[in-house]
């Protein structure tokens, strides 16, 4: 039971009776007036609608997405004949922001009623949602009816898998440049005939097909489409250095979103994708399949990856990768190099594999340290702000120099552009026949 306003209202009004029972002698008036207000606020909890009336209904995506606003549906149903008034409270995990918890209800006999709020998650993982609190009010207005509902509901927060809906409504409707992905079939390239079509201006002469143009009299050119069956292989490290921190985020969740974006623009495209894991050993690896299934297996794989604070071994996790997998491929490698020595050991891994494969190694840059390099300094505590960062830089530098040296391709990302760089590599490697 909870006493409302208009009980302690009540109450306070019995203070002056309090004072004029004292007056007069007659102390127990004050006594009596109370206990009869407490009497009737508990007799009308128990003549207020009951709770097993209401009907009650969570409904959310099979999976969350971490840092993303994930729409929460509360459906509720009144069976009985009475109306039930009062305030309902979701508890998510206090973690996790909510943009409402608390809401007044007044559902009629027989009516149903939704309920909507947001949920940002702000780390992959399981939770659970522990419960729901009923506030019913009470006849004469007294006290509220005060219930806990079990709805117990666990949640699976992953990558930002909202991102591959998007991804794919704007695919389906060809607006996919409103993301900042370049899409383009590229006639004229890849290896598969697909027709035969006049020349035009601009087109290669190397695509002209001379028994054709004999034929009808004037040029003719073939053209191509992208090969469909294609093979892509992830490779996460989830060692140290996927530890560091980008606007409050890690490295590797930023990754991770990145590469559900790829994932799902590679199984559009009718290519097999497959996954490897690693850090002082092979955690986990999934071979190259096609489907939506395999996106599915991928996502469950990644869901509650965590970065150790342990040293990754590339040359021993690559060592795995070639001795199982002989098809060339797209290689992606999501990892970090901050000096020439762990960019050495990179080459050293990844070097042999770029003879048989198309290689890229991806990591995620912090737009802070460029912003610190560029500082004026003003007290002692900036100028060794500055010059840790101008190092730090440095050394990044000089990393980048010897990757571009050993010839393996790099890219080089801040956190909200890695995802569309990363779809438009794919694509311009598909639409350059480069695998």
């Amino acid at each position: 039971m909870v006493l409302t306003k208009r009980f302690w209202l009540l109450a306070a009004l019995g203070i002056p009776l309090a004072a004029l029972a004292a007056a007069i002698g007659q102390p127990i008036l004050a006594v009596g007036y109370d206990v009869l207000l407490l009497a009737a606020a508990y007799a009308s909890t128990r003549l207020a609608p009951q709770e097993s009336n209401l009907r009650f209904a969570r409904k959310f995506d099979p999976v969350l997405s971490v840092r993303a606003a994930n729409q929460i549906t509360l459906v509720l149903e009144n069976d009985g004949p009475e109306p039930i008034r009062g305030e309902l409270r979701d508890e998510p995990p206090p973690e996790y922001q909510a943009s409402q918890r608390q809401f007044d209800i007044d559902i009629a006999p027989g009516d149903l009623k939704e309920l909507r709020y947001t949920l940002v998650p702000e780390e992959r993982g399981a939770n659970e949602f522990r419960g729901t609190w009923l506030r019913i009010d009470c006849p004469l207005g007294l006290a509220q009816k005060q219930v806990v509902l079990p709805t117990e509901q666990p949640i699976r927060v992953y990558p930002n898998v909202l991102a591959l809906k998007e991804f794919d409504l704007l695919n389906q409707r060809g607006r996919l440049n409103e993301i900042g992905i370049r899409r383009s079939r590229m006639r004229g390239l890849g290896m598969e005939f697909e027709s035969l079509r006049e020349y035009a201006e601009g087109d290669d002469y190397r695509k002209i097909d001379w028994k054709a143009t004999a034929r009808k009299g004037k040029l003719v050119v073939r053209q191509f489409e992208q090969e469909r069956n294609q093979s892509i292989i992830l490779c996460i490290d989830v060692g140290r250095h996927m530890l560091a921190e980008v606007n409050g985020v890690r490295k590797l969740d930023h990754v991770l979103d990145a590469l559900l974006m790829l994932t799902n623009a590679a199984s559009i495209a009718g290519d097999a994708v497959g996954l490897l894991v690693y850090a002082d050993q092979v955690r986990q690896y999934l071979p190259p399949a096609k489907g939506r299934r395999q996106v599915t297996a991928i996502v469950d794989a990644i869901h509650d990856l965590v970065a150790e604070p342990i040293e990754s071994d590339p040359v021993a996790a690559f060592g795995y990768l070639s001795a199982r997998w002989k098809r060339r491929s797209l290689l992606v490698c999501f990892t970090d190099y901050e000096d020439p020595d762990r960019a050495g050991d990179l080459v050293m891994a990844i070097g042999p594999m770029a003879r048989r494969h198309l290689a890229i190694v991806v990591r995620v840059t912090d737009p802070r340290i460029d912003e610190i390099t560029r500082s004026r300094v003003e007290t002692v505590p900036q100028m060794y702000l500055k010059a840790s960062a101008t190092m730090l830089s440095e050394d990044r530098r000089a990393a980048a120099s010897a990757m571009a040296a050993a010839k393996l391709h790099t890219l080089d990302s801040e956190p909200q552009d890695l995802a569309r760089k990363l779809v438009n590599y794919y694509f311009t490697v598909k639409e350059r026949s480069l695998i």
